[in-house]
């Protein structure tokens, strides 16, 4: 196959998905399966193979990260139902002011975006949101973009969330690495799209559109016997940081017991099973939630989680095929012979799937898929900046075929104009500010 061809062949199944998705609504699962079989026959693969290649791609994803949603989502579900996301923003604000609340309200995004998948963080967060904007007289553009963008941030870079394991597994990145130059690289892209735009933006994009939504949680009060501040953070963290240990055991344990212990605790799996299990307790029975009404409330959270596992592994499965029908050795011999940095190509991959499905999960798992390879086999990047420049594309533009940008319009009470003049704007800040950041850091990290 020439480079030529695999180019040509590539860039039009990506258009392809755009128009199946944007111009004749196709749902993104059904057009990322039928471009996945199409480019597979055209690329010469055997009919027999190509649906095989789709199953083998789709299956490894999901083995590794159906786990990872279910519990991730039950730790979402126990930390709303709690009313322990209450308890951390209601403590931040009070500590942070008044005239700071934009600020909270990032770190509170920070905070609780890091086990939650963003629609869950932002359905969560926002009534919190309604509430601050109101007592504090702050327009809520003010402090719901920083909330929006913390949970944006944290969702497309930090690890346990599904697409950014998707894309450590990928490059064979170091989780705990890639979870501290998250944090260094995340935090200031959280700050320049979240507070600095937000004040930007909510001076010049006024609402004017009644909102019912608001009116409606600024009457609700949260629950009465909330966790405490301490117990929530620590149950929200604790998969973080047994991850950070079980990566770091070769610097804090000598072979033995206590390093398989701590390589075990370590494990994405296992780290998540633990957070979860802890949150039955004590962000449910200890507040006096029956245990069928604990049961009730992990059954109910699942059940959204089928789109996502559908989207997850149909990039899995079209990254897949183009690994076997050979386009992604083609472009790899393209990239190593334009001498393209890696970092370049990669976040661009992400950004231009992200504009044909929709789903920032999906143009991460795709495009780490495509690179994958191509890092092993050319190196030239740290896996873990590979894995933090993907998933700043894999937010670019916020388009209008993503299910967060009519949340986001929905819950704010925003045109489709307002929206594109914030919300996708902001996404696209996150995208261009990840790419420099991580440029700059690839002089100092190797």
């Amino acid at each position: 196959m020439t480079t030529t061809f695999a180019l040509c062949l590539l860039v039009g199944a990506i258009l392809a998905i755009v128009g199946l998705i944007s111009r004749l609504k196709l749902n993104p699962f059904i057009a990322l399966l039928t471009i996945s079989i199409l480019v597979a026959l055209i690329a010469g693969m055997p009919p027999g193979k190509v649906v095989a290649s789709f199953e083998a791609g789709a299956g490894h994803v999901l083995g590794h990260v159906g786990t990872v949603i279910a519990l991730g989502t039950m730790l979402g579900k126990m930390l709303t139902e709690s009313g322990g996301a209450d308890r951390i923003a209601h403590t931040i604000a009070q500590r942070a002011g008044p005239g700071r609340v934009d600020w909270a309200m990032m770190v509170i995004g920070l905070l609780v975006g890091l086990p939650v998948f963003f629609e869950i963080g932002f359905v969560l967060l926002i009534p919190i949101a309604f509430v601050l904007a109101a007592r504090t007289n702050t327009p809520l553009l003010r402090v719901a973009l920083p909330m929006g963008a913390a949970l944006s941030v944290t969702h497309a870079l930090i690890p346990p969330h599904p697409a950014a394991l998707l894309a450590v597994s990928a490059y064979h990145a170091d989780i705990g690495r890639t979870i501290l130059l998250g944090i260094v690289i995340g935090t200031p892209i959280a700050i320049l799209a979240g507070p600095v735009f937000g004040r930007f933006a909510a001076a010049r994009v006024p609402l004017t559109e009644h909102n019912p939504l608001a009116e409606q949680f600024v009457r609700s009060e949260p629950p009465e016997n909330m966790p405490g501040f301490a117990i929530t953070v620590a149950t929200i963290l604790l998969p973080v940081v047994l991850m950070l240990m079980g990566s770091s055991v070769d610097h804090i344990a000598a072979p033995g017991r206590l390093r398989t212990a701590l390589e075990f605790l370590g494990n994405t799996d296992i780290a998540l099973l633990v957070a979860t299990l802890l949150s039955f307790w004590l962000l449910g029975t200890a507040r006096g939630f029956s245990r069928e009404t604990v049961l009730k409330f992990t059954n109910e959270s699942l059940a959204p989680t089928a789109l996502i596992m559908l989207l997850v592994g149909a990039g899995g499965g079209f990254g897949r095929v183009l690994v076997d029908s050979g386009v992604s050795k083609a472009i790899t011999d393209a990239a190593l012979g334009i001498h393209m940095p890696l970092l370049v190509l990669g976040w661009l991959l992400a950004v231009i799937v992200r504009v044909a499905a929709g789903s920032a999960t999906v143009a991460m798992a795709t495009a780490s898929s495509i690179m994958g390879p191509i890092l092993l086999h050319g190196g030239g990047a740290a896996p873990e900046l590979m894995v933090l420049v993907t998933g700043a594309g894999s937010v670019a533009f916020g388009p209008l075929n993503d299910a967060g940008f009519w949340q986001i319009k929905e819950y704010l009470g925003l045109t489709v104009t307002q929206t594109v003049k914030t919300w996708s704007v902001l996404e696209t800040l996150i995208a261009m500010f990840g790419l420099v950041f991580c440029l700059l850091a690839s002089l100092v990290v190797h």
